[in-house]
């Protein structure tokens, strides 16, 4: 038995040594594409472009269900973007609370006669579309309560645009954002298919009529663990994927689509969890198996203001359904792709990795542990290699949040004071000590209610950015 526990336990540490290269390698990746980023987030690229007839409109597809005290400032930090041409689409999606009522005094909408323009895609019954001539180019849909999927379907249905943009309602677009992925997107408009932007914690930042007016960090603990957590994943992580076309998710929070692809590979699909995972995998099948030539690309510097859970429960809440959604999709589309030469990096690279070492990573490293642990406890003269397994996991851990962190520092610098600095490295560190272990363990719960058959979004609680009222949804 001790054998046995032991070699286990030497697996792991090997399995961690080597998951936590591959996430070095992706930070290498990231450093590489950083010069040329760095090179084109001077905002005076974006002055010409924000006036250019050139300028692709955008349907922004806004997905709400009990959003009541977050709604407002969402909206009007949409209609305050600087692009020339767009749309705001806001669907209700049979909210419980006042979130259409506050809309419509809000703004002045009343009931139209316009009807869906398209029947693109199967959603829930419509109850109503409202409209304000005075706000052209915002829109109200009411429907029966279908989910985050379907509603963002009946977005498409109505949308008048070539590409749409989903965001959630409960985060804030910087004025710049749509400008800044336009110009990813004209880069390569023929191939390009969708493109993410960075989702940063919008906790502890003054926030006025929908615009982020000072940037600070989250005063709480479990926001800033997730400040510095979203850094390592959107810097550290989709920056290197992207530049080898490898990137399988773009953030529900911010992303935007080529809405002819979207509607060509089934739309969203309902019943996910992880719906903004599906569709990206959903294009690249699409694109591969027509063998058309495409991208999936990403923009760093278009950002996407978000509120982190700052409670325990919510947060388990919200890391259980995207350990659900990753394994459905893994499940029921990434197997069908895996180590197939005709999806190229996507079935080579990209879903192998995410099964090994996202999906399959929480029962390596729970119950590579407890092996340890349980060889320790019948020979204590082995405890070392219990420390050393603790101690690759820190160094490895560090390293690369300290790497994103640098990423951050050398292009964006949106934390200027040095003690900003000081203190997202202190929670760099202190994040191994239990944060990260409950995400596993979280993880290890969300699979456990997906073989459940709990397809549910699950609680979460919104607080109004301009005071601190909160409503659960």
């Amino acid at each position: 038995m001790r054998d046995i526990l032991l070699g286990y336990g030497i697996f792991v540490i090997y399995y961690v040594v080597f998951i936590n290269s591959l996430y070095l390698t992706i930070l290498l990746f990231s450093f590489k594409k950083m010069y040329s980023i760095v090179k084109n987030s001077a905002y005076s690229r974006f002055k010409t472009l924000s006036g250019s007839e050139y300028v692709p409109p955008i349907s922004i597809l806004v997905p709400a269900y009990n959003e009541e005290l977050t709604i407002i400032e969402n909206v009007r930090s949409l209609l305050a973007l600087n692009y020339p041409k767009y749309e705001v689409i806001v669907i209700n999606d049979g909210s419980k609370d006042a979130t259409v009522d506050i809309l419509i005094h809000e703004f002045g909408l009343k009931p139209s006669d316009r009807k869906l323009r398209n029947k693109y895609l199967e959603t829930a019954a419509v109850r109503a579309i409202y409209h304000n001539p005075h706000y052209p180019n915002l829109y109200l849909i009411d429907k029966n309560n279908g989910g985050k999927a379907d509603s963002l379907n009946a977005g498409i249905n109505l949308s008048h645009y070539p590409l749409i943009a989903s965001i959630d309602a409960d985060s804030l677009l910087e004025k710049d954002a749509l400008i800044r992925i336009a110009k990813v997107y004209m880069e390569n408009p023929g191939e390009t298919v969708a493109i993410g932007g960075i989702v940063r914690i919008a906790n502890g930042c003054e926030i006025e009529d929908g615009i982020v007016k000072k940037v600070h960090l989250p005063d709480k603990m479990l926001p800033m663990f997730q400040t510095v957590e979203y850094l390592k994943a959107f810097l550290g992580g989709r920056i290197g994927w992207s530049s080898i076309n490898g990137l399988i998710i773009v953030s529900g929070a911010f992303g935007v689509f080529r809405k002819d692809y979207v509607i060509k590979a089934g739309g969203y699909r309902g019943g996910y969890p992880g719906e903004d995972m599906n569709i990206i995998i959903k294009l690249h099948k699409y694109m591969l198996e027509r063998k058309l030539p495409y991208r999936v690309a990403y923009c760093p510097d278009a950002v996407c203001w978000t509120q982190a859970p700052d409670s325990l429960r919510i947060l388990g809440s919200q890391r259980k359904r995207w350990g659900r959604g990753n394994l459905k999709n893994m499940i029921e589309y990434g197997i069908h792709l895996v180590f197939r030469p005709k999806y190229k990096i996507i079935g080579l690279l990209t879903i192998p990795y995410n099964i090994i070492f996202e999906t399959l990573n929480p029962y390596f490293r729970f119950t590579g542990f407890l092996a340890l642990v349980g060889y320790v406890l019948l020979d204590l003269a082995n405890w070392h290699v219990l420390v050393i397994f603790s101690l690759l996991n820190l160094l490895y851990g560090v390293l690369l949040g300290v790497g994103s962190l640098l990423l951050e520092e050398i292009a964006f610098r949106r934390y200027p004071r040095i003690r900003d600095v000081f203190k997202m490295i202190f929670f760099i560190v202190f994040m191994f000590l239990g944060y990260q272990q409950l995400g596993v363990i979280w993880r290890f719960l969300g699979h456990i209610e997906f073989f459940r058959n709990n397809n549910t979004w699950g609680t979460m609680t919104r607080t109004s950015f301009s005071n601190d009222k909160k409503t659960t949804a």
